[in-house]
């Protein structure tokens, strides 16, 4: 019986792309072309295997740029200017706090 005492130290994974891809999406209030752009990128990366960690974050990344694009379809659409300005303040809320939110658990290594 073989006893290992000593802890093996786990691969450290590239978060490059993730802080990059957060990034991106954290310039939306200046255009929204860099969040598309980290959406290509994305759904770009879903053929490559990833960790579970990594995976859970490009997941969170492309949901988020989803829905907030449909929302703000939604509030282009309606034909009240105060709905769709109250739609889109909404959407930037929410988008900039799922932002903040996800980068802070990559920051700490955890699946989101």
């Amino acid at each position: 019986m073989v006893s290992t005492t000593h802890t093996e130290a786990l691969p450290l994974e590239d978060k490059s792309l993730a802080h990059m891809l957060y990034g991106l999406m954290a310039c939306f209030p200046i255009l929204l072309l860099p969040a598309v752009l980290s959406l290509f990128i994305n759904l770009n990366q879903r053929s490559n295997t990833l960790s579970s960690m990594l995976a859970s974050h490009l997941r969170w990344q492309r949901w988020s740029i989803i829905s907030m694009l449909l929302i703000m379809a939604v509030g282009y659409l309606s034909n009240q200017p105060w709905l769709s300005a109250t739609l889109y303040v909404a959407a930037s809320v929410w988008f900039s706090a799922r932002i903040f939110k996800g980068w802070l658990s990559l920051i700490e290594g955890r699946c989101i």
